[in-house]
């Protein structure tokens, strides 16, 4: 179980090539609200846009950085692209033990008018690189069967499709040493 009596680790700021990785903050919520208020992300997950205040009062809960229980450890960065500064998306990371050994399940959502151009992939990528800095083995997303890109994503982490479905999503599951890092640059502070 991961100890919820230790003071949370910060979410680190990450970046590669072509993205900032910034820790999601309370005052990012007004930008993603605008960013995130489109019927088309929510296809395969289901819910409606949120609006700046439900994101805010999410976000107050994320940022707290572990489940009421103790038992996992919430990472959440937003999506900048480099040369713009533009946020495009989020990525999250929940941290927790199975049978000794650090898991880490992930989920992005980049948005629409920024689909298409790697932008989930390579912000995974930095986020693979980051968990197995800290020790993380196994890796899970879970993925509507229909959604086409984020299985694109989930490939490209080395992660495969299993036989348990959750919610209706499929877990793909895989390893850190399964995927080679391929951002060329990741920086944590």
């Amino acid at each position: 179980m991961i100890d919820s009596s230790a003071p949370c680790s910060a979410t680190p700021f990450l970046s590669s090539d072509r993205l900032n990785l910034e820790p999601l903050r309370l005052d990012h919520a007004d930008e993603m609200a605008v960013l995130l208020d489109d019927t088309l992300l929510y296809t395969f997950t289901g819910g409606e846009p949120a609006t700046s205040e439900q994101l805010r009062d999410r976000y107050a809960r994320q940022i707290r950085g572990f489940s009421p229980d103790g038992s996992e450890r919430w990472y959440n960065w937003v999506v900048r692209e480099r040369s713009s500064g533009a946020a495009l998306g989020y990525v999250q990371a929940t941290l927790t033990e199975q049978d000794a050994a650090p898991k880490g399940e992930l989920a992005w959502v980049i948005g629409s008018r920024y689909q298409g151009r790697g932008f989930a992939r390579e912000a995974a990528m930095v986020l693979m690189a980051w968990l197995r800095q800290r020790g993380v083995e196994i890796i899970l997303a879970h993925i509507h069967p229909q959604n086409e890109a984020s299985k694109g994503v989930a490939r490209a982490l080395g992660l495969i499709p299993t036989q348990t479905i959750v919610d209706g999503e499929i877990r793909w599951q895989g390893t850190v040493t399964a995927v080679r890092d391929r951002s060329s640059r990741t920086v944590a502070d």
